[in-house]
Order: C-alpha cells, then structure tokens, then sequence
C-alpha cells in the first residue's frame, strides 16, 4: 500500500499542467506561439485574457421550427450590429472581436467575466477551446435576467483562461469548428454516430 500511494505522489509530481501567468502569456504571444489578434494591452490580467464582443450574431428562427433534433440542421438569423439588446430568458450566439491560435499543447477554459455575470448575463462556449484550434470564439448567451440587457461590440465580455497540458496532443482540434470567423450555429447534425 504504501509503495502504491508513493508511485501516485511521484506521478501528481511529474504532473506539468498548470495555469499560465500574465508574464508567460505575453512572452508566449510576442513569440507568436500563442496568436491573439487583436490584443489590446489591458487585455491581458494576472491570470488570462480578456476577449471583446464581436458584431456578429445569431439567434434560432423559432419561427420557422416547431423543435430542434440533433440530427437536423437548425436555422438561424445573422443580425450583424455594433449593439444589440438580448431579451429577458432569451438565447443569442455571439463572437468574439478576437482571432486566436492555440498551440498543440496549449487549451483555453472560455469564462464569463464576474461583472457581466452581475448582471444576469451567462456566457459560455462548452466551457473549453481545445489544442490546436484556430478561429474566433462563438460565445453562448443567455440573459438569465427578468429585464432586457444591452450590449455594445468592442466592449470586453469574456475571459480566456490558458493551461499548459502535460504534452502536446497528439491529434490537435481539426473538427467542425475549425477556423470560424463569425459566430457559428450548432453543427452537432455532423457528428460521427449521425451518419
């Protein structure tokens, strides 16, 4: 027994995975191994990256749809606008101003500022940008609030919290995502198990 948990405290040890630093990230993106663009110098706090509300939008055509599957396309209006107001319990897919480039052994935990949080706006991207993804960053936004919430683009909504994992991937991201530039809709119909 004792062997046993000193052969798991020598792996915890050797375990290298940690939080990068304000200090790491930009000598990381002045080296171009990380690519963040645009970086605005308040951006970058101790311990990740703020990320700004881009112009372009999604929301699901309900009209048009009496459900949504996972097996079928969902359809979606752009609304492309320097402002725009989310309903109280409404759903919006936004885009982050900016483009980034995650190393192979590099992953990103996608986190809503406190402050927007304050406000009743959740935002999420399942949470997680894997190694090797290159592209802008569709947000998820829900107004948990009973009155509407304005946003302006170019204002500062999100936060990208970087790990370095123990070793590179050995397959880095190359899936449905890959290089988006605007907000995206849901591309779960392309799964695997679908076809």
């Amino acid at each position: 027994m004792i062997q046993y948990l000193h052969k798991q405290l020598s792996t915890i040890n050797n375990f290298n995975s940690m939080i990068l630093s304000d200090k790491t990230l930009e000598k990381m993106i002045a080296s171009k191994e990380l690519i963040i663009n645009p970086i605005a110098s308040n951006s970058i706090q101790p311990a990740s990256i703020d990320c700004h509300l881009g112009k372009h939008f999604l929301t699901i055509e309900d009209q048009e749809m009496t459900n949504i599957t996972l097996d079928t396309p969902i359809k979606y209006r752009e609304i492309e606008t320097d402002s725009i107001t989310i309903p109280a319990h409404s759903f919006l897919l936004a885009t982050t101003e900016e483009y980034v480039e995650l190393p192979s052994d590099i992953t990103a935990f996608v986190e809503g500022r406190s402050s927007i949080g304050r406000m009743g706006l959740f935002i999420q991207n399942a949470g997680w940008v894997d190694p090797g993804f290159k592209g802008r960053i569709t947000l998820e936004l829900y107004n948990a609030n009973s009155l509407p919430i304005k946003l302006q683009s170019g204002r500062r909504i999100c936060q990208l919290v970087f790990c370095k994992m123990d070793q590179a991937a050995q397959n880095p991201y190359n899936g449905k995502y890959q290089g988006q530039e605007k907000s995206i809709g849901s591309r779960i119909f392309q799964d695997d198990e679908v076809k």
